[in-house]
């Protein structure tokens, strides 16, 4: 199997030049094929609790006219500094 050194992060030419060294080429170029394999799986989709509990708790204003979060949204971060507590609610606009 032919490796393009062009297609690899500085990373994983480091590994497969250790690989190489440590073990030879034909073992080495083996070892770093089925490293790689394992390397490109689909990531797990990650969920924020928090997130989805603020979504239900404003799904039923959805259809008010007078409610509105604005062209972007609201970004929710923890308050920091003095005098800062709990929740604070940042527009993106």
């Amino acid at each position: 199997m032919t490796i393009e050194h062009s297609t690899l992060t500085k990373g994983q030419v480091r590994k497969l030049n250790a690989l190489r060294k440590s073990f030879g080429d034909g073992i080495g170029n083996e070892a770093f094929a089925k490293w790689i394999k394992t390397q490109f799986k689909k990531p797990k989709e990650v969920r924020d609790p928090v997130a989805e509990a603020l979504v239900a708790a404003l799904d039923h204003l959805k259809d008010e006219k007078g409610f509105c979060l604005g062209a972007r949204g609201y970004v929710g971060r923890l308050g920091r500094g003095k005098g800062a507590s709990g929740f604070v609610a940042q527009n993106l606009i």
